[in-house]
């Protein structure tokens, strides 16, 4: 009987030495975002994703009608270029939610903006970060997806101004640079 109480001691004592090495190597991968070197402008100069995260590619999105009392093709049913960017983030964050993912897994960004009549015929990039910065680099949300903007002639829609494509990240912590 005594011999057997240290044998099962050791047996156990064991058996959580190894279940502590395998919690600490199947930690989840770290997801890096790379700074832009001496800016605070909100977007990142690389994202890097680790082996064992998945990517999720989120279609273009654009704004929902706000004014349904004008017509469908109409600027006015949509809003200005920052409504709009309101609008599309909202919904692309909406869908993330609904996939078990929020705007902090977005690594990467693409977004075409159309030329604003309102702003003789200027792209209001000033407008799009206005939204933008909403749910980017804000304290709730700190972290930044890698990005480009177009400006593109027009989209489907003549009245939408803008459009956004994501690539999201799951399962990898993110860690900036």
């Amino acid at each position: 009987m005594s011999f057997r109480a240290p044998l099962l001691l050791a047996s156990l004592l064991a058996s959580l030495a190894l279940a502590g090495c395998a919690t600490q190597t199947a930690s989840t991968p770290e997801l890096l975002r790379y700074k832009l070197p001496g800016s605070n402008f909100p977007i990142a100069n690389a994202v890097e994703v680790p082996a064992g995260a998945s990517t999720v590619y989120l279609s273009g999105k654009t704004a929902t009608l706000k004014d349904k009392s004008k017509s469908p093709t109409d600027i006015a049913a949509y809003g200005d270029t920052e409504t709009q960017a309101v609008s599309v983030l909202q919904t692309i964050d909406a869908q993330l939610k609904g996939m078990g993912l929020s705007m902090s897994d977005v690594v990467k960004m693409q977004v075409y903006l159309v030329k604003d009549p309102a702003k003789n015929g200027k792209m209001d990039f000033a407008g799009f970060m206005k939204g933008y910065s909403q749910f980017f680099g804000t304290a709730a949300q700190p972290h930044l997806p890698a990005r480009s903007t177009f400006e593109v002639a027009a989209l489907a829609n003549p009245a939408l101004l803008v459009e956004i494509e994501v690539v999201a990240v799951r399962g990898a912590t993110s860690i900036s640079r």
